[in-house]
């Protein structure tokens, strides 16, 4: 049998912890504190605004729910307010995407005196070139809110996923902005490994991916998959999809999310579901946001990367890509449900090689790989150190454990499927994580 050695650079994950990836700087402010308010990024000629529409204020009430939308000159960091959404109705969680020099806002939910919630099916659209709002695209064919939306090559907007009025919904609905019409794409699987709402994604080249959410059950709790979408360059209308729980324990709800190349952040949010006052659905009370930066590399596949330097918002529905390293998110809650008005610029600092330049560079090597079921695979480290190991399988269930304090061990594995496993390797310096495949 061939042996195929996968070494995985740990200092990377050593140097995550200590330093920052993000240069994180407040810019501004919002005209007013607001939170979960659809945020994106538009051009005036060179000058790059972020934008924000809809939310809630202070009051964290149906009443504090409103319809005003305002930008942040990101260069003086100057803001102002523009006319109102032109609904009938405040919202919250909507999507807001820019294709060209219109800004699409879409979806949300509006909340009654008596505590009813309506989903929206508006698509709203604002020209930033001339500062007004245009007439309202075709309404969306299902009335949605807190779902991920993404835009593919410039040209059509992927809204996936989402709540619906009463349930979670697997739809996959896609708008053209030339043509203004909607269609229809392969839904996801209808089961709570991909239904979500809350959850947030992002596409890179011909692929969806979102994270995190709520699913149905009771109090809502939240996810733990990473879901992808393949799509056909052919027929952007047919995605083939798939899930993987990298880790179980890290979940996320209402984040931003932002690519870098092909890699991927989810910052802020929180652990732990809420309404839109920032109540626990599970009873516990008021949520604390997570304070964190997730980071997954598509191209090193070295699974998750954790980084807690910054005291990032919950209930964040957006962030406004200026450039590929330059990124703005705006309003949102802080610890103890406060509703912010700051606007911070995150810049990126580092690049997965010269992170991996400044430190020893730690190894694990991992073979064979693939592996038959019940076979032995041998795992080597450069350092001894007292670690862990553990071995999930793709729904993120714990099918082995044992203690690895040398500088190598060869690990028995029990009867298994065919399929992809993720072993994880844990000390008091970090994880790491690296996927398994048994034949």
């Amino acid at each position: 049998m061939i042996k195929y050695t996968f070494t995985l650079f740990f200092s990377f994950f050593l140097l995550v912890h200590h330093a920052q990836i993000w240069d994180v700087l407040e810019i501004g402010q919002l005209p007013e504190p607001v939170a979960n308010n659809a945020v994106c990024e538009g051009f005036v000629g060179t000058t790059p605004y972020l934008y924000s529409f809809g939310g809630i204020d202070t009051t964290k009430i149906y009443s504090g729910i409103h319809l005003h939308a305002y930008r942040v000159n990101t260069i003086t960091g100057v803001s102002e307010v523009l006319p109102d959404l032109p609904d009938t109705l405040g919202k919250v969680a909507a999507g807001a995407s820019r294709v060209n020099d219109t800004i699409y806002i879409i979806g949300g939910y509006h909340v009654f005196n008596n505590g009813h919630e309506l989903s929206s099916n508006k698509v709203h659209r604002f020209n930033v070139s001339t500062n007004s709002y245009l007439t309202d695209a075709i309404n969306i064919p299902t009335a949605i809110d807190d779902h991920v939306q993404a835009v593919w090559r410039d040209s059509l907007i992927y809204v996936i996923t989402g709540w619906s009025n009463n349930t979670n919904v697997p739809h996959v609905q896609i708008y053209n902005p030339t043509t203004n019409t909607w269609a229809t794409g392969t839904a996801t699987p209808n089961n709570n490994n991909y239904k979500s709402f809350g959850a947030s994604g992002t596409i890179i080249g011909d692929t969806i991916y979102y994270f995190g959410g709520a699913s149905l059950g009771f109090n809502f709790p939240a996810q733990n998959q990473l879901r992808k979408g393949v799509i056909n360059p052919n027929d952007p209308t047919d995605i083939s999809w798939d899930y993987e729980v990298i880790d179980p324990q890290i979940k996320g709800y209402r984040m931003a999310c932002t690519s870098i190349g092909n890699q991927i952040h989810w910052l802020g949010g929180s652990d732990v579901t809420y309404n839109f006052d920032g109540i626990a659905y599970n009873g516990s009370g008021g949520v604390t946001p997570n304070n964190r930066d997730l980071y997954l590399d598509t191209d090193h596949n070295l699974g998750w990367v954790t980084n807690y330097t910054q005291n990032y918002p919950m209930d964040l529905r957006g962030i406004a890509n200026v450039s590929t390293t330059e990124k703005y998110i705006a309003g949102g809650m802080l610890a103890q449900q406060i509703v912010t008005d700051k606007v911070y610029r995150l810049s990126w600092e580092y690049t997965l090689t010269n992170i991996a330049e400044k430190e020893k560079i730690i190894a694990y090597n991992v073979f064979p790989n693939p592996i038959q079921s019940e076979g032995e695979m041998t795992i080597e480290a450069t350092e001894q150190a007292s670690r862990s190991i553990k071995l999930y399988d793709i729904s993120g269930q714990l099918l082995l454990e044992q203690p690895f304090n040398s500088h190598k061990m060869n690990l028995l594995l029990p009867s298994l499927s065919s399929g992809i496993y993720y072993l994880h390797i844990n000390s008091k310096k970090g994880k790491s994580i690296q996927k398994i495949s048994v034949l």
